[in-house]
């Protein structure tokens, strides 16, 4: 089972890089080692591996932190492991938060670390496949379709949304019934527009409200979760 995953090792510090990916293929892993996110993103640009162990604190512009909400954004099964230094809980925390499964601290014994990273692979082996991806969504009294980019209102007529309205309900509709924090949402879905700061998350919230509520004052579809940000809740019918 083990040679035939991907795995993918991003760590900036060039002999540890080298100590972990060697001990992993002694142990029948070939994991494939980066020194930057940037790499790792090229690389994976299509598909990403079935796990990834990611240093947090990468010697680049982007953090262990970042490249996991990318990863976690585009896939929802692959295993992630944050290496953090040893005993800093904040570390710890941010980095489940970003959507790691687990987090290694340094300096770890190399038994544990492959222990764990054998654990998270039988998981994702033995998980049912995803569902085919669904193109059309109910989303409160209208339809989104994702291939089209076009919203079919409750009277029939299409509207065509904009770039940024686009991306932030189909990030909501990908992600049913969890909740999404302001950041993140303005993290994935702000790069087609001007408007960086959270208010730019609560107008166009206020506007797709208006072209799928039945009652935009007392939304059913796109709510808001108080401290956090806002959730997609699908029809029960």
């Amino acid at each position: 089972m083990s040679a035939s995953r991907r795995v993918a090792l991003v760590e900036d510090d060039p002999v540890q890089r080298h100590i972990v990916a060697e001990y992993l293929a002694q142990h029948g892993l070939r994991p494939a080692p980066f020194g930057n996110a940037r790499d790792f993103r090229r690389e994976y640009a299509q598909e990403l591996p079935d796990l990834a162990l990611i240093d947090v604190h990468l010697n680049d512009a982007e953090d262990g932190f970042a490249l996991a909400r990318w990863a976690r954004a585009r896939s929802a099964r692959m295993g992630i492991i944050m290496l953090t230094a040893a005993g800093d809980v904040i570390d710890r925390v941010a980095g489940l938060e970003s959507g790691a499964d687990d987090y290694v601290t340094k300096p770890f014994e190399p038994r544990e670390l492959l222990a764990r990273v054998r654990a998270l692979l039988r998981r994702a082996a033995d998980a049912p496949a995803p569902p085919a991806l669904q193109v059309e969504h109910r989303v409160g009294t209208a339809r989104l379709d994702l291939e089209r980019h076009v919203l079919t209102l409750a009277d029939g007529s299409e509207d065509t949304l904009t770039a940024s309205e686009f991306d932030l309900l189909a990030l909501l509709v990908r992600h049913p019934n969890r909740p999404l924090t302001r950041e993140w949402l303005l993290e994935q879905a702000a790069h087609r527009e001007a408007e960086a700061f959270d208010r730019a998350i609560d107008n166009r919230i206020m506007r797709l409200r208006k072209k799928v509520e039945a009652d935009p004052a007392k939304p059913q579809a796109l709510k808001s979760v108080r401290g956090v940000g806002y959730m997609f809740v699908p029809p029960s019918d």
